[in-house]
């Protein structure tokens, strides 16, 4: 037991912060979509998924000189459509009519954008990303961990939101309790972030359920060569064989080729997906706008339909306001464990009790008893 309490605080003490500012950054995206509604116009227009509407858009920004490289379109939860290009830093908002409201060609430009990008790859690409897996699986360490350290404490349990005094007792003590009260949010929150991180992570508690090479393969996008592009594709052919193919799915992202001889390819969400971008498919060839191939996310394996769920879990994508909520108070406990494990662990690296000081005798003699009296 001593040796699991000191790799818990000297693990804690090193990379507390780290998980401290994941939890905090997660908690405020949670509420990125109530942002743009406030800050952004036309975000809190109601969503249209009618053919002619979106078709009208597609047609509009795709006929646009600097043409984007894909559509994301308006949810029920915010109504812009987001443009990305090919540079990465550089995107744009569009009402639902297509005309652009807000662009912007750096990441610093736009709060929720640097924000995203810090919480998932830390400002460092791939690097950051596999930073930030390990670090959740190290913030699942230190729950179960926790757990076992707490349990031979379970009898003096108390429900606090801040600990009783800001000495290092009373700190350890709130620190435990906390973290078994939201162990199981931690859970979840660490568990899908690590997954979507670390590939060999997902791969493996997946495993059971179906094979990497199988689900690689469900995944795969159709080896089919589309045709040279047509200047004026038909949006409202595309969109509508999409939603005759699968009725009362939502139309979410539009993707041109690439590159010569790529596909059109269309995601769309259907109702019993989680994804809010879903992983339902449809392909066109771009000479003519012909859907070409298609893919229901439903009949996917179940190692698949088990790996999708993980960003709507992980970033409250499901489940409304009360599961935005409970969310956040994961993102802020995860805060308050790291940062409090990193000042205990820092204020006294040793955990042992400090001694106090004796008070100083210097130039003090000790007092003789007193001469007796003679008669």
């Amino acid at each position: 037991m001593k040796t699991l309490r000191l790799l818990h605080r000297w693990t804690g003490g090193l990379i507390g912060l780290l998980l401290a500012i994941l939890g905090f950054t997660g908690a405020l995206l949670v509420h990125e979509d109530a942002f743009l509604r406030a800050t952004v116009p036309h975000a809190a227009d109601a969503q249209r998924q009618d053919t002619a509407s979106l078709a009208a858009a597609a047609t509009r920004v795709f006929a646009a000189q600097d043409r984007p490289r894909s559509i994301v379109l308006a949810s029920a939860d915010q109504g812009l459509h987001r443009l990305s290009y090919k540079d990465s830093e550089r995107a744009a908002y569009t009402d639902q009519d297509g005309a652009i409201v807000m662009a912007w060609t750096s990441k610093w430009a736009r709060p929720e954008v640097w924000l995203l990008d810090f919480h998932h790859h830390l400002f460092a690409g791939d690097t950051g990303k596999t930073i930030g897996g390990i670090a959740g699986l190290a913030g699942l360490a230190f729950v179960v961990t926790g757990l076992i350290l707490w349990w031979p404490t379970r009898r003096m349990f108390h429900l606090r939101a801040w600990p009783r005094m800001m000495k290092r007792a009373a700190i350890v003590h709130h620190h435990r309790d906390l973290g078994v009260l939201v162990a199981p949010l931690l859970i979840i929150s660490l568990t899908t972030g690590a997954t979507m991180d670390l590939k060999w992570f997902s791969q493996a508690l997946r495993a059971p359920f179906t094979a990497p090479s199988e689900m690689a393969k469900a995944s795969a996008a159709p080896k089919i060569k589309g045709g040279k592009p047509a200047k004026n594709l038909d949006w409202a052919k595309i969109i509508g064989a999409a939603q005759a193919r699968y009725p009362g799915a939502e139309v979410r992202i539009i993707t041109p080729p690439a590159k010569a001889g790529g596909l059109i390819s269309m995601r769309l969400r259907q109702q019993a997906e989680w994804l809010p971008n879903g992983r339902t498919m449809a392909w066109f060839d771009p000479a003519d706008g012909r859907m070409v191939a298609t893919r229901d996310a439903q009949t996917l394996p179940l190692g698949s339909r088990i790996t999708n769920a993980d960003f709507p879990l992980h970033a409250a994508k499901v489940g409304g306001l009360p599961y935005r909520l409970v969310m956040t108070v994961s993102g802020l406990a995860l805060t308050l464990l790291g940062t409090l494990a990193v000042v205990t662990f820092w204020g006294n690296p040793s955990g042992l009790p400090k001694r106090k000081k004796k008070a100083a005798t210097k130039g003090k003699s000790t007092p003789l008893p007193a001469a007796g009296k003679t008669a």
